[in-house]
């Protein structure tokens, strides 16, 4: 195979995995990346150090690659369609404008018929008052666009937290206020799509978060067959209606009686699929890359049940003793200083075969 190239716009930790899968298969890669020395740069061939919508930047990108992929949703629709006018991209923008904006992901979802929490559009303080009182003076407030790992959100669990200044907090900015859901436990699914339509389900997780954050995820994730299929079937959906090309994650919370109600997509390789490194001969980081290359899907089966843990912050000081133990895959991303809530790795213990 010749060594075609690979545009990643965003320079973190994903696209340094998806950079490092790319190498595995002859690929070069190319980063568009504002930050010097980002993670990903580390270890891909090349970076162009400017903005995601930076015009020059953009045009020698489309220039010097055969396909641009993204590792984060929040690239400019815009630059993503003035690339996709020059180059191919995938997934395709589509996907960026449905998940940048929770309001337009969630009528989205809902349109693929997919069950989500209620939802309210939320544009001032009296409408943020209206939306509480539908809801019983409960929900969760967040921004619309840019939140993550928690960040831009409010909660109110009764009556008694009072919605004064509550759009204001969050920046007199557009809100969405969704109802609370009586969940037994959060799941996730990795699924990967070819350009030639072709669909391959990772088996879902189970999720943990810790302020806002991913903590683990386990596999198995301990909810039925039944359950599982209905995961997969919500997930091909939404690939097929977006003709969607990669890896997405979609987040779930499963109800008491195993139905499931979608919580959020990710257009890209995802922190909850990070256990696909160490549990599966094909991990999520080489079927994005096998997606958008246009090369057959890997097989997504699980050989091992694992953990997967993510290291934030200070949980890096731990390290040695992650290191001493035995069917531990270790991932660090090349961050120099650890800083409350930042991801600097994951590690993956694999418990027996599945």
């Amino acid at each position: 195979m010749s060594a075609k190239t690979i545009g990643i716009i965003g320079g973190g930790q994903l696209g340094r995995m998806l950079a490092m899968a790319a190498a595995r298969l002859n690929f070069r890669t190319i980063i568009l990346e504002p930050q010097a020395d980002c993670p990903a740069a580390q270890v891909a061939n090349e970076q162009i150090a400017a903005a995601y919508d930076d015009a020059t930047a953009l045009a020698e990108l489309a220039k010097l690659c055969d396909v641009v992929t993204y590792e984060f949703e929040n690239v400019p629709v815009s630059a993503a369609e003035e690339l996709a006018s020059r180059v191919a991209v995938y997934p395709p923008p589509k996907a960026l404008e449905m998940a940048q904006d929770r309001l337009t992901e969630k009528q989205f979802i809902n349109g693929c018929g997919i069950p989500t929490a209620r939802f309210h559009a939320v544009d001032s303080q009296a409408g943020l008052e209206k939306a509480l009182s539908d809801f019983g003076g409960q929900g969760v407030l967040k921004t619309r666009r840019l939140g993550y790992d928690g960040k831009g959100q409010r909660v109110y669990r009764s009556v008694a937290d009072s919605p004064e200044g509550g759009y204001a907090a969050l920046g007199n900015v557009p809100l969405i206020l969704e109802s609370f859901v009586s969940f037994e436990r959060e799941i996730s699914i990795i699924a990967a799509r070819a350009i030639d339509g072709t669909v391959a389900c990772y088996d879902p997780a189970e999720n943990v978060h810790r302020n806002g954050i991913l903590h683990t995820s386990t596999l198995p994730s301990g909810i039925s067959e039944k359950t599982a299929a209905a995961a997969r079937e919500a997930a091909e959906k939404i690939l097929t209606a977006l003709g969607y090309v990669g890896v997405i994650g979609i987040e779930f919370f499963v109800l008491a009686d195993g139905s499931l109600i979608a919580n959020e997509m990710a257009p890209r390789v995802h922190n909850s699929g990070h256990w696909t490194e160490a549990a599966c001969v094909i991990s999520q980081f080489e079927q994005h890359i096998r997606a958008v290359a246009g090369l057959p899907l890997g097989n997504p089966r699980r050989h091992s049940d694992c953990v997967m843990t993510n290291l934030i912050g200070d949980d890096i000081l731990a390290l040695p003793e992650w290191l001493r133990l035995d069917d531990t895959l270790v991932h660090l991303y090349g961050k120099t200083e650890a800083r409350p809530g930042r991801k600097m790795g994951h590690v993956t213990t694999l418990a027996h075969g599945a």
